[in-house]
C-alpha cells in the first residue's frame, strides 16, 4: 500500500517547473501562457490530423492547418479572393509578355 497524502494546497507550476516557461517574461511581455484557450484552439485546429490510417506529409499537414486556421477565423472569404486572382494571374501572364525576347 501507498503512504501518499492528498496535496494541502494546488501546485504552482510557475515557481516548480521555471525551467520551462519564463513566465516572469512571458506575463511581462503580455504573451499568452497554455492556458485552455489556447490549448483548445490547438486541439481545434489539429483534431483532423488524427484520423485513424492517415498519414501526413509535413507540407500537406501544414497546408491543412493553415487553412483551418483561416477557415476558424473567419477569414476564409478574402482568402479565396486572392487565391482566385493569384492563379488567374499564374495562369494568365501579362499582355505584354509577347514583347520580351527569349536571350537562349
Amino acid at each position: 500500500m501507498i503512504n501518499a497524502r492528498p496535496p494541502t494546497k494546488p501546485v504552482n507550476t510557475s515557481t516548480t517547473t521555471p525551467y520551462f516557461v519564463h513566465y516572469n517574461r512571458a506575463l511581462a511581455a503580455d504573451w499568452p501562457t497554455a492556458s485552455g484557450v489556447i490549448e483548445g484552439a490547438a486541439r481545434h485546429l489539429t483534431d483532423r490530423l488524427d484520423i485513424t490510417g492517415s498519414r501526413w506529409s509535413v507540407p500537406g499537414a501544414e497546408a491543412l492547418l493553415i487553412l483551418r486556421a483561416v477557415i476558424s477565423n473567419d477569414d476564409f472569404p478574402a482568402y479565396w479572393n486572392f487565391h482566385v486572382q493569384a492563379e488567374h494571374r499564374r495562369l494568365h501572364p501579362a499582355a505584354d509578355q509577347a514583347n520580351y525576347k527569349l536571350t537562349a
